[in-house]
């Protein structure tokens, strides 16, 4: 397939050598915003890893030129709404991810059984964790968010996330040290003792992975997908 690369960081670099790899071919790389349709003629779907003030635009410019987009900016969701209602408008195809690695899909799934199961037991505090470089734009990650709504729609003691440890809702830590690609803990604590569940990250080559399996899934369809569509979860 021919791919537009939209965002060429360290992850953008990652995904084009698996791009290459897997026999495709990069008719256009840019590093961060799309200025008009004809930067998208040739391509038959774009991969785009930005900045949250670019990644709306880049979709919606996508989705007028026709060409697929598989998203993969996180911080942007406030507009969520916006971006699918404008996609459609277009007959778009929008395939979004907080995390296309399939590991971390699993534990998506794995932290909202345990939600489940925890919600019976109210003398666990449910709090949660995410490690990440210092080169991250967005706090918490999109990531922890999925963890923490996937939380919320299954335990009712919680309804809202926050930063703030003092605040009743479900607490986030985020902490950005070093070159981590991505660690997450999601905790159950009682007086007596903890339950945790954690994703690490070895290296970017999970999710780029993904991403690129992702936009050779996505052309020919229509509407706004994610990796539950994908995985069949």
């Amino acid at each position: 397939m021919n791919i537009a690369l939209i965002g060429y960081g360290k992850m953008g670099k990652t995904i084009e050598k698996i791009l290459v790899e897997r026999n495709h071919n990069i008719v256009y790389a840019s590093s961060d915003l799309l200025t008009g349709t004809h930067q998208l003629e040739r391509a038959d779907v774009a991969i785009e890893f930005t900045k949250p003030e670019a990644a709306v635009d880049n979709i919606l410019l996508c989705a007028e030129a026709g060409i697929p987009v598989v998203c993969g900016t996180t911080g942007w969701l406030n507009r969520w709404d916006t971006v699918c209602r404008e996609v459609e408008k277009f007959r778009g195809s929008l395939f979004y991810a907080s995390n296309f690695s399939l590991g971390v899909n699993l534990f998506f799934a794995l932290n909202k059984q345990l939600a489940q199961l925890m919600a019976q037991h109210e003398n666990y505090r449910a709090s949660m964790t995410e490690i990440h470089h210092i080169h991250k734009k967005d706090a918490p990650s999109g990531t922890a968010i999925t963890l923490a709504e996937g939380l919320i729609a299954n335990h009712p003691k919680y309804s809202s996330w926050s930063l703030d440890e003092h605040s009743d809702a479900l607490h986030i830590q985020d902490i950005r040290e070093g070159e981590v690609p991505g660690t997450h803990t999601v905790r159950y604590t009682s007086e007596n003792d903890k339950i945790e569940i954690t994703h690490e990250a070895f290296s970017r080559q999970g999710f780029a992975k993904g991403a690129v399996i992702a936009a050779e899934w996505l052309p020919g369809k229509k509407g706004v997908f994610g990796m539950n569509d994908l995985l069949n979860l």
